[in-house]
């Protein structure tokens, strides 16, 4: 387990926050946008506001439907085609939505 520092800026608190090995955030409830940049930044990545809209929305899927969206489903309900999102993502675009997004790691994601 890993711990990271991120200020919160809408609380202007600093948190400690507690990753998994493989930098997923242990409590869901920890999430906020800066916790997510700075999950991005240690994976050398910018986070964008194309990837911040798929986060939020992956979020919201997962609190109506209690599961985190395959990825064929999730392109569907965001008008997006896979190609869009390897684009946007370079890599597997569901496993980085919800690492970045504080949600759980998909299913049959290795």
């Amino acid at each position: 387990m890993t711990v990271i520092t991120v200020l919160n800026l809408e609380s202007e608190t600093i948190m400690d926050l507690n990753l998994d090995g493989e930098g997923f955030l242990v409590n869901r409830d920890d999430w906020t946008p800066e916790v997510a940049r700075e999950i991005a930044s240690r994976d050398d990545r910018d986070l964008t506001e194309e990837h911040m809209n798929y986060i939020l929305a992956a979020r919201k899927m997962f609190d109506t439907e209690g599961t985190v969206p395959p990825l064929r489903k999730f392109c569907k309900a965001q008008n997006a085609s896979k190609a869009d999102m390897f684009a946007s993502f370079q890599t597997g675009p569901m496993k980085l939505i919800c690492k970045w997004g504080g949600l759980p790691k998909p299913t049959g994601c290795v």
